[in-house]
């Protein structure tokens, strides 16, 4: 007798659970972002809590796909002139990417979104931030809002190490995100959380203990990362001048693969790895081939015969 396939999402050929897969089953069509760039700033770039910014972090927020325009209508159409021309028939999402995008006072960030909840170009909003920049009266507006439109809150995690955090830069410490993405689970706001991998003190085994904390969570969404050295940054001064070794292609694949099989099943994978702009990338070279990455990742998860959420266990959540 066959053995019955115990994960649910092969609907996209995938042993893991795609974003792709979660819009097409949400929303009945293919999605996509437009990403958009507000004119915000970080409390860690302006002296609120640090300055500079994470020492990853590009001059443009790691917003640099977006029109350099501070009007918003014209980056909108620009993203989907661009944009339909592959998928014509595709619902779009705004994605406010740039920078943390509720960096702002209640009064500003009411006037730059709740038109944004009305706007029947889009499905829903996608709201990059930190969680140093969620205070409770911002979360009861989203929340509020939520009735006209689906939202997401994208929040930086990127590692639960202090050692980590002081070295990025974060200016925040790891009880400043559970108490946000516990508020946020209680105002049930959706979260995705972000996680990097190749931090250059990082041991393999704490990149895992990383995403084994974050699975606790069971959040709706993450993404997962390899630490990009970018030349417009912080690091890519301090790795010119004294470069450190970082993970081969092969490294980290089995790295996603174990942090795979570590996720829950239902947590939708919102990315694997990320392509950084070929002229500005330095380091790992590996990552501009997205596609090759992500054609080893689907080899090797195979090969294993594992699937997301193959050694996942609820645990007595880490956030009440």
């Amino acid at each position: 007798m066959k053995k019955a396939n115990p994960f649910p999402y092969t609907h996209d050929n995938k042993r893991y659970h795609t974003y792709t897969y979660a819009m097409r089953m949400k929303y009945q069509s293919k999605v996509y972002k437009v990403g958009l760039d507000a004119g915000f700033s970080c409390p860690n770039r302006d002296g609120t809590c640090a300055h500079g910014g994470c020492i990853f972090c590009s001059s443009s927020g790691s917003g640099d796909q977006i029109l350099n325009h501070p009007d918003l209508n014209l980056q909108i159409n620009a993203a989907i002139e661009q944009l339909s021309e592959k998928w014509p028939s595709a619902k779009q999402i705004a994605y406010f990417q740039s920078y943390t995008n509720t960096y702002a006072s209640l009064r500003d960030l009411q006037n730059l979104y709740t038109p944004f909840f009305m706007d029947s170009r889009f499905v829903a909003l996608d709201i990059a931030t930190r969680p140093d920049c969620l205070e409770p009266e911002k979360l009861a507006y989203f929340k509020a809002m939520m009735v006209h439109k689906d939202l997401m809150l994208e929040i930086g995690l990127q590692s639960i190490h202090s050692k980590t955090a002081l070295w990025m830069n974060r200016g925040h410490d790891l009880e400043v995100f559970d108490d946000a993405v516990s508020r946020c689970k209680q105002a049930g706001i959706p979260i995705c959380i972000h996680i990097i991998n190749g931090f250059p003190d990082e041991t393999r085994q704490e990149m895992l203990e990383t995403v084994d904390y974050v699975a606790a969570l069971e959040p709706d969404m993450v993404k997962l990362h390899m630490l990009h050295i970018l030349e417009e940054s912080r690091l890519g001064h301090i790795y010119q001048n004294n470069p450190f070794p970082l993970l081969t292609q092969k490294e980290y694949v089995e790295l996603i693969v174990d942090q795979l099989e570590l996720l829950p099943p239902t947590t939708i994978i919102a990315r694997l790895t990320g392509d950084g702009p070929k002229n500005d990338t330095i380091a790992p070279k590996w990552t501009l081939n997205k596609k090759a990455v992500l054609n080893e990742i689907d080899q090797l998860m195979a090969k294993r015969d594992t699937f997301q959420g193959r050694r996942f266990i609820r645990k007595q959540t880490i956030i009440k």
